[in-house]
């Protein structure tokens, strides 16, 4: 993890997130080089791990198996991690371009992008056909297929050994669905040519009732099969893409040297054109030591690359690599059986998939089983407690790391405050509110986006329409030349957030701290009375207009428990605005707040507190972020979690469960909590879905003062 103390000198970007990459990852976690920042760019939070795709396809792994979490990954190493796909490389201005991003420079850059089987020239198949590779919409897709009933039909484009080892694992898998199943492979030339296990490999299909179809090319894919030259039909309804991994096309458009799309990389893995530039796996050509493309010479770089990178950072000595001549191949055959070849010597029977099984875990197994780092010790001669204050779990980042309601009630007067002050300038109705965010990720644009939202939240929760902004950006301590491109990329990220609102950044203020914290003060303008804490009415519904969690997943995010995914999601609901859902509550709002830092049970209470009202809420109707019933259960906790939970003492009845503790999770960039006529709320509810939100009536509002919270609707 990046050092505080240190500033920041260089930028290394790493672009795909294949087994090289990750392998590097893990050693800087172990070993980082202090004064970079590193960056990982990936199009998921994931990266499958291709060996055991056969096996997931047969069904002997679950999908969780072979998918590498890159979210974990990042963390360890302490990298910004940017989940974006590249559209296209400067080598000369040094800049990756991501689409709805500021370009991101790099000092060093390295690229394991892996292939693509992707048939895009081939008619139809990109409606009814799905590529092997990437593995992502192949594995949604098959899983669905899987699902379904009735006799199966599976076409596989591509006889080499790839295309033979999933059309095995598909005639496989519907076999053990009890599933009639009819899978053939096509082939344009001679299926598996040349291969030293050919034979044994064709006795696997033959036993597996897999058809061959050689010697003709398929010329367009339909919905119920594919079409070939010769005029015949191929029925099928489920089509696979396996016919070649081929580069991916804008690769070949960066103007580095190339070889048939692919990067030209000398034998230190840096590109013979832009020496600045690394390359690993699949997506490089080895220009000293040409290698067919197998994951097993990605695997072997790796330790090379993550070498050289550190030594061109650090100014130490470069390593060449040496790949091996020949390599141990491994095939599944359908069933729990595999095929061995090495130098032309095949091996068959259970031993050889034990043996695959167990190499292919125990690469996995590197991967997730990554070394607890010792926290910092405390200072010599501190004061005492401050070992006990060190020893923890380390402060949450977002609204996990603001002051607890139990320290701000001296200043307001232990009154709970509307979400924005009301300004009068003549006959103008304005309001004007303040937030801030310590980062809660590496990643400056995720960051700005979220506290952007987080800002407007508060003039949404008004009724009002946003107006200006002012910024206050405090950049970790950087080089001069670094601090304008991050600063970029901070304000090109609020600028777009704030102009889809109808807002401008009108100036703002920077200085340079120990991290990475943003804020805004928003202003906004109001066409009729502000909607206010104060006017919910007994009898209304209560609406929230997105679910709860973001605390418990941040948690878990820094403490390496949560799943890539569900930190994705919760990324993606934090960078999503709500002003839609503003306008269609607004109008209907007896009162409105937005839950953030004090949780929903906080926010609640003090929207009752100022109504003189009380409120019943539907636990079993709260909606929830994916994983925070999970690490809520695993006993995880935001920062603020037990300065809300003593806040509300004697306030809240609610029984003491893991989904219980939800409500007092402090979130960030929160939904929209409304109080509004219970005739309308259904309506409410089904507009603000149909615009994405996963928004829910959640209780209702009572005349008793206090806050009861029941399992479910009673």
């Amino acid at each position: 993890m990046q050092d505080g103390s240190v500033p920041i000198v260089k930028e290394l970007v790493l672009v795909g997130g294949g087994h090289a990459h990750a392998l590097v990852l893990r050693r800087w976690g172990m070993r980082p080089v202090p004064g970079v920042r590193l960056t990982l760019i990936n199009p998921g939070p994931s990266a499958p791990y291709t060996g055991m795709l056969p096996g997931h396809i047969a069904g002997h792994y679950g999908r969780a198996a072979l998918e590498i979490d890159l979210v974990r990954l990042a963390r360890f190493a302490g990298a910004r991690l940017i989940l974006g796909a590249v559209g296209l490389i400067d080598p000369v201005a040094q800049h990756v371009a991501v689409p709805g991003r500021a370009p991101i420079a790099y000092d060093l850059l390295s690229l394991d992008i892996g292939v693509t089987s992707d048939m895009a020239d081939l008619p139809g198949f990109a409606d009814h056909g799905v590529a092997a590779k990437p593995l992502g919409r192949f594995a949604d897709r098959w899983e669905s297929y899987c699902a379904e009933k009735g006799a199966a039909r599976i076409a596989v484009i591509g006889g080499g050994v790839a295309g033979v080892e999933l059309a095995l694992a598909c005639a496989h898998r519907m076999r053990a669905l009890g599933r009639a199943a009819e899978v053939a492979v096509i082939d344009r030339g001679e299926i598996l040519k040349e291969w030293p296990g050919r034979r044994r490999l064709l006795a696997a299909m033959d036993a597996h009732g897999v058809a061959r179809i050689e010697g003709v090319a398929p010329v367009a894919v339909t919905a119920d099969g594919v079409m070939l030259e010769d005029g015949r039909r191929v029925a099928a309804d489920f089509t696979i893409g396996a016919a070649g991994a081929v580069p991916h096309g804008w690769l070949a458009d960066c103007g580095m040297a190339m070889h048939d799309g692919y990067l030209v990389v000398d034998d230190q893995l840096r590109s013979i054109s832009h020496p600045e530039v690394y390359g690993a796996g699949d997506c490089v050509h080895l220009r000293d030591t040409p290698r067919p493309k197998a994951g097993v010479f990605a695997v072997r770089a790796a330790p090379v690359l993550a070498w050289n990178l550190r030594a061109d950072l650090t100014g130490a000595q470069r390593r060449r690599f040496r790949p091996q001549r020949d390599f141990l191949k491994l095939v599944s055959l359908g069933g729990k059986d595999a095929l061995a070849e090495k130098a032309g010597w095949t091996w068959s029977g259970p031993a050889m998939w034990r043996w695959k099984d167990a190499i292919d875990r125990r690469f996995m197994d590197q991967l997730r089983d990554l070394p607890a780092m010792a926290r910092p010790a405390p200072p010599k001669d501190a004061a005492r407690g401050v070992a006990a204050e060190m020893a923890g779990p380390a402060p949450c980042g977002g609204c996990g790391a603001k002051l607890g309601a139990g320290a701000l009630a001296g200043i307001l007067g232990g009154q709970p405050g509307d979400d924005a002050a009301v300004l009068m300038t003549g006959d103008v109705r304005q309001v004007i509110s303040t937030d801030h965010l310590r980062a809660f990720a590496y990643d400056p644009v995720l960051v700005a986006r979220a506290a952007a939202i987080h800002a407007l939240g508060d003039i949404w929760a008004m009724g009002a329409t946003p107006q200006v902004a002012v910024a206050s950006v405090i950049l970790p301590r950087m080089a001069a030349r670094l601090q304008g491109a991050w600063l970029d990329e901070v304000m090109a990220a609020a600028r777009d957030v704030f102009a889809a609102a109808g807002a401008e950044i009108v100036g703002g203020h920077s200085a340079m701290g120990a991290e990475l914290t943003l804020g805004f003060t928003v202003t906004g303008l109001l066409d009729r009375a502000p909607i206010t804490l104060s006017g919910a009415r007994a009898g209304d519904a209560l609406i929230l207009s997105r679910g709860i969690g973001t605390g418990v997943v941040l948690a878990g995010e820094m403490q390496m428990r949560a799943h890539g995914a569900e930190v994705a999601a919760v990324w993606a609901q934090m960078s999503t605005p709500q002003g839609d859902a503003a306008e269609i509550l607004a109008p209907h709002a007896h009162a409105m707040t937005d839950v953030t830092g004090f949780g929903l049970a906080g926010h609640l209470g003090n929207l009752c507190a100022a109504s003189g009202v009380g409120a019943e809420v539907w636990l079993a109707q709260v909606p929830l972020l994916p994983g925070a019933l999970r690490l809520s259960e695993a006993g995880l906790r935001s920062t603020l979690f037990a300065q809300n939970q003593a806040a509300l003492a004697g306030r809240v009845a609610l029984a003491d469960t893991p989904l219980g503790a939800l409500v007092f999770d402090p979130q960030t960039a929160g939904g929209l909590l409304a109080a509004v006529p219970a005739d309308l709320a259904a309506g409410l509810v089904a507009r603000l879905r149909a615009k994405g939100h996963d928004a829910a009536q959640i209780g209702q509002v009572t005349t008793t003062p206090q806050m009861v919270f029941h399992a479910s609707r009673p």
